[in-house]
């Protein structure tokens, strides 16, 4: 569904008064935001994530919302929040974010610390700025009385940086909210590039594959007989080559993470580590290789897996191969309903007296929960707080645009919504 374009040439008295009680709230925010990065809530610490839910509940339920959690235990993860807003008017529309970060208890980073104009800490920009941005926002239009009547759904996830498995148990509640929504607006950090802001309208999906040969072992001196042939470790690394010569195409990656080969193989309970194990002078039996694919759209990924089983296919003397893929993120096209939906957040910009957003290069960031639900509906990534170096120690965030990622936010919901 395609959102006409608003013609904003002035701010109504209501947009004013959201514009300045989000100026007003800004040494408020920034404290929330201080609270929120000092409490770990590394994906795996369901304890840390159910805390940051706790402090975030009573923020909702004082703006009317309906809150509730959705437990994750199945899936060994922390528990999604889930707030709701039904009313008659506008659009309905669906705010998205995470509360879990990817550091956990260990990791020596764990403190927020303010520096000038900017912030440090786990997670202040992926993103725990998102979440206080997205409050903000539903402060300012509360104290305008701009919800009254709205229908807004908030769904923030407790796993999004490393999701519970099946994704269709831990994203269940997501794909739901989506498919009754008009609109969805996801809260992850805004991408700043060169001092200017950009929008997101599509995003890269993430999939992962598995690729197992196996092959005749024997002695060294054998090898590339017609009894013996060519063994696990040159099986896999033609099929490798192939994929690296074969598959190329814009806007496509994929890379082997993890290569293990030998006698024998030995993987983690998750995949993420292993061993191997042989002698120089035998013929490896087996060997593994784990990695991913980022594939900008449903169609281009369809192809790439098969291109890569026919080359898996093409075995060598003697050996066998077999792969497998895991689809953990899908790939969020840019339609024509995003891009009016970034063409709406242009017409704010304009009205705040901010430059436009040209689109961002989907290259240019990873995979989202918005992509769940932007097969279902118009969709807009990437509306919180601008930053640098997340998923590191030492990742920042700039406060001085806070309020201006907030600002921008709110008069695009209230658009929607009125």
């Amino acid at each position: 569904m395609l959102l006409p374009v608003m013609m904003l040439l002035a701010l109504t008295p209501q947009e004013e008064r959201v514009v300045r009680t989000i100026d007003a709230s800004r040494d408020a925010d920034i404290a929330l935001l201080e609270r929120l990065v000092n409490i770990n809530s590394g994906t795996l610490n369901a304890a840390g994530v159910r805390q940051v839910a706790d402090v975030l509940k009573p923020e909702f339920e004082r703006l009317g919302f309906r809150v509730r959690f959705s437990m994750m235990d199945e899936v060994q993860r922390g528990p999604h929040l889930i707030a709701e807003r039904k009313g008659t008017h506008g659009k309905r529309v669906l705010l998205i974010g995470h509360m879990d970060t990817v550091f956990e208890p260990a990791s020596p980073f764990q403190k927020f610390t303010r520096a000038g104009s900017g912030a440090s800490g786990p997670g202040v920009n992926d993103m725990k700025g998102g979440l206080v941005v997205m409050l903000s926002v539903l402060r300012a239009l509360h104290a305008a009385g701009a919800l009254e009547g709205s229908s807004i759904t908030v769904v923030l996830t407790g796993d999004e940086e490393k999701p519970g498995m099946p994704i269709s148990v831990s994203r269940k509640d997501l794909v739901e909210a989506g498919k009754k929504s008009d609109a969805a607006l996801c809260f992850e950090g805004t991408a700043r590039r060169e001092g200017r802001d950009y929008t997101t309208v599509s995003r890269r999906g993430s999939t992962g594959w598995t690729l197992r040969v196996n092959a005749h072992s024997g002695h060294s001196s054998q090898i590339f007989s017609e009894r013996m042939g060519s063994g696990a470790i040159f099986e896999m690394a033609r099929i490798l080559d192939a994929f690296g010569r074969e598959l190329q195409e814009p806007m496509l990656t994929y890379s082997p993470g993890l290569v293990l080969g030998g006698s024998s193989v030995q993987l983690s309970p998750g995949g993420e580590s292993g061993t191997a194990s042989g002698k120089d002078n035998i013929v490896p039996e087996i060997a593994v290789a784990k990695g991913d694919i980022r594939a900008f759209s449903a169609e281009q990924l369809a192809r790439t897996k098969e291109k890569m089983r026919a080359i898996v296919a093409r075995h060598l003397p003697g050996a066998g191969a077999e792969i497998t893929f895991e689809d953990f993120y899908p790939p969020m096209a840019p339609t024509a309903g995003n891009r009016a939906l970034a063409a709406r957040l242009n017409v704010v910009n304009r009205a705040l007296g901010e430059p436009e957003q040209p689109e961002l290069d989907p290259m240019g960031r990873g995979a989202g929960d918005i992509a769940f639900v932007s097969e279902f509906v118009d969709s807009l990534s990437g509306l919180g707080m601008s930053g640098g170096g997340s998923h590191a120690p030492g990742e920042t965030a700039d406060l001085d645009r806070l309020p201006v990622y907030a600002k921008r936010a709110a008069l695009l919901v209230y658009g929607l919504t009125h």
